[in-house]
Order: structure tokens, then sequence, then C-alpha cells
């Protein structure tokens, strides 16, 4: 994160979207939901749909890395271990969310998914990488990190 360490972060909670302030100093250090105390990072997806994508999206800080994914896609189902594996090695620099393509087509079709598995990462709802197909653990951490880098 650029800037000075006092800036405030916007972050969305993973449990209940509401938009939270941490120091850029602390972010490391993980924090709490000031309306629901749920855990600001849980080394975990978040499970995105239309209630919550725009939070986390659009309103947060932190970069999202969506996974765009469907129950009878069988390679979305076979990278669904690696994808959350990769959470607790790209957290709290980058959120990721899954977000299932039948149940929210309409936010499927505004990013123009058209292949699945689909990874996205967006800032403040913006592309700033696209990766299609299922990939392991340490692939998605070492895409991710270099498309940071590079966006």
């Amino acid at each position: 994160m650029a800037g000075n360490d006092s800036q405030a972060l916007i972050i969305a909670c993973p449990m209940c979207a509401v938009l939270n302030r941490v120091p850029s100093s602390r972010l490391g250090a993980g924090g709490k939901c000031g309306k629901c105390g749920s855990d600001l990072f849980a080394a975990a997806p978040v499970e995105l749909d239309a209630r919550n994508f725009d939070a986390h999206a659009l309103r947060s800080d932190i970069p999202l890395l969506v996974d765009f994914w469907a129950d009878w896609c069988g390679p979305c189902r076979q990278m669904a271990p690696a994808f959350a594996a990769a959470a607790p090695q790209l957290e709290p620099w980058l959120r990721l969310g899954k977000l299932d393509t039948q149940a929210d087509q309409a936010i499927a079709a505004r990013y123009a998914i058209r292949t699945i598995p689909t990874m996205l990462i967006l800032k403040k709802g913006k592309e700033i990488a696209r990766q299609s197909g299922a990939m392991p653990v340490q692939a998605i951490v070492q895409w991710a990190r270099q498309a940071l880098r590079s966006g």
C-alpha cells in the first residue's frame, strides 16, 4: 500500500459487508468489524453475491480477487481448494471472493465473463488483471502478486 502509515483504509467486512476504517499501518494486524465483531480477514474467500459484491469490489480500498465459478463446472470445483488455500497467503493485501455465475448472472455479465473458472483482480471496480482456467495454489498466488505489482 502506498502512502503514509496513518492513512486510513476502507475495508469491507467479509461477514456483513459494512465498511470499516483501518489505519494502513495496522493492516497486517487484522482487526474486527465495528458492527458485527467478525475478523476483517478470515484467511478464506468471501462468498460474493449481489448483496455484498459492490462493497468489496467498488468501495473497499483492498483489491479484490474474484473467482467466477459455477457448481456444474468441473474445473471450477477442482480449483476451489487451491483458491481457498491462496487466501491466507494473499491477505490482507488482497481480498479473495467467489461469485457463483449462475446465481448472479448480472455481475458476471458486467465483467464480460464468458469462460469459467475466470479470476479477475479488481481495484475500486476497475479490472487490473484477468486469468481463465483452473490453476494450482502457487500459480494463483504468483499470478496475483505479479498483477498487483504491475497494476
